[in-house]
């Protein structure tokens, strides 16, 4: 017999429904990721995923994601495509969506793990531009993301879908005294640098003196306008991208994924902890000019 699907009238539905408000979220610790994407890296959690509600077509093609969640002890609830679409935010749901507990750790888990590169994200508001970096310093591989100051709820839907499933990936980290996070992160070892496009240094001249293979923490300012006076006073160096053509600027997810690959390079390269190079490798390459 085919199981009844749940509709949007049912309980576990509306409690579910609750978590696209950001207070329901924060009582509960709870949010909602959506898509096959995030349901699985999710999954590879311990004890993120709570239940997951699917169509009935998009339970079709997910077998090895419904047996996974039976595995870990979660709940696969098949709902009508309107109970389902009442708990995305996107014009065409994927048919899955997942109830997951907070992944966020404390700042001091952060610093006590002696980090190399850290991404703090300093009032950085638009959710796609938050979840975009979430995602960089994940493929950079950062160690860590703070969400400083009055930043974006990082379990806000846009947030966590522009993470592309990263925010399961990184540790990350809600602070909201940017000050306590850098001296934190500062006393952990790290220099800090601002990316700012006033900067004194260009990410060239930095990266060419080779203080990027130095652990870093790296401060991204707010889309409009960037980072204040304050913050910059808290940074060991101020760093420009230098910007070659005519554009006028870059926005914040590019600005990022620019300076974390330039740290994670510089770090891969010359670090403590980098290969060695293979023989003959140093006079087989040209170098730069």
């Amino acid at each position: 017999m085919t199981p009844e699907l749940m509709t949007t009238r049912a309980g576990r539905v509306k409690a579910a429904r609750r978590l696209t408000r950001r207070a329901s979220r924060m009582s509960a610790r709870l949010f909602l990721a959506e898509g096959p994407q995030a349901v699985k890296e999710a999954l590879e959690l311990a004890d993120c995923v709570v239940e997951v509600f699917a169509t009935d077509e998009a339970t079709s093609r997910s077998a090895e994601l419904a047996a996974k969640v039976q595995e870990v002890g979660a709940s696969w609830h098949l709902v009508e495509d309107t109970a389902l679409a009442s708990l995305s935010d996107t014009v065409t749901p994927q048919g899955l969506v997942a109830v997951c507990r907070f992944v966020d750790v404390a700042i001091d888990q952060v610093v006590d793990a002696s980090p190399r590169l850290v991404a703090v994200c300093v009032d950085v508001r638009d959710p796609g531009n938050a979840g975009a970096v979430i995602r960089c310093a994940d493929a950079a591989g950062a160690d860590a993301v703070v969400l400083a100051g009055h930043s974006v709820d990082p379990y806000n839907a846009k947030v966590v879908r522009a993470s592309v499933g990263s925010i399961f990936h990184v540790p990350l980290v809600r602070e909201t005294s940017v000050g306590e996070a850098v001296s934190g992160l500062r006393a952990a070892g790290c220099q800090v640098l601002a990316a700012d496009g006033g900067g004194s240094a260009s990410l060239d001249d930095v990266l060419d003196a080779g203080r990027l293979a130095e652990p870093t923490t790296w401060l991204f300012g707010n889309e409009a306008w960037g980072l204040p006076a304050e913050t910059l006073a808290l940074a060991d160096q101020v760093v420009a991208v230098p910007i070659y053509g005519r554009a006028d600027s870059l926005n914040l997810a590019t600005a990022s994924a620019i300076c974390l690959y330039a740290s994670a390079r510089a770090s891969r390269t010359n670090g403590p902890e980098s290969p060695p190079s293979p023989e003959g490798s140093e006079s087989d390459v040209a170098p730069a000019t």
